[in-house]
């Protein structure tokens, strides 16, 4: 059934409001997937925190024009699902390279990070960035390391000195 006039004006006003505050897009060509593989794609894209939306490339272009990810725009050709990561620019990434694993209808075409367009074949970068919590732990680790070598190295004199101690003591014993 299509859609009226009103209908297109929202969906294009709920994706635009989406594309303004994402952090990475990717438009993926579902062409040839049954719904129940569409629905279990939707599934795990909610659990990620996920925008995910099949639309017609007509009214995406629209939607995407004045955001970030209006590069896109000439990559939106064939049926396109077009999936936003709200918050972990990977996420996205995650979910779709995942489902196109296992699902070869799934073809990804573009994907967008901060206004740069990059090819369907690089998913596998983003997809690989650290989340939210992997990142601070992961700079926690490199602030962590010098304090740690430097408690090490204040307490090494004391270590040696006790090990000198003990050694004599221990040649003492020996010798009695």
């Amino acid at each position: 059934m299509p859609l009226k006039l009103a209908d297109k004006e929202l969906v294009v006003a709920e994706v635009a409001k989406i594309a303004a505050t994402a952090q990475s897009a990717i438009a993926a060509e579902y062409r040839g997937m049954s719904v129940t593989a569409i629905t279990s794609l939707r599934a795990k894209a909610r659990q990620a925190d996920v925008y995910l939306r099949v639309i017609k490339n007509t009214l995406a272009k629209r939607a995407i024009a004045d955001t970030s990810f209006a590069c896109m725009s000439d990559t939106l050709v064939g049926p396109i699902v077009l999936a936003f990561s709200l918050n972990d620019p990977g996420a996205a990434a995650r979910v779709i390279s995942e489902f196109a694993k296992t699902n070869d209808k799934l073809k990804v075409k573009s994907l967008s990070v901060g206004g740069q367009l990059l090819d369907g074949k690089d998913i596998d970068k983003l997809a690989t960035l650290p989340t939210y919590d992997q990142a601070i732990s992961m700079l926690m680790s490199v602030i962590q390391a010098p304090i740690t070598q430097l408690v090490r190295t204040m307490a090494e004199p004391h270590a040696k000195l006790v090990r000198t101690v003990a050694a004599v003591r221990d040649s003492k014993q020996e010798a009695a």
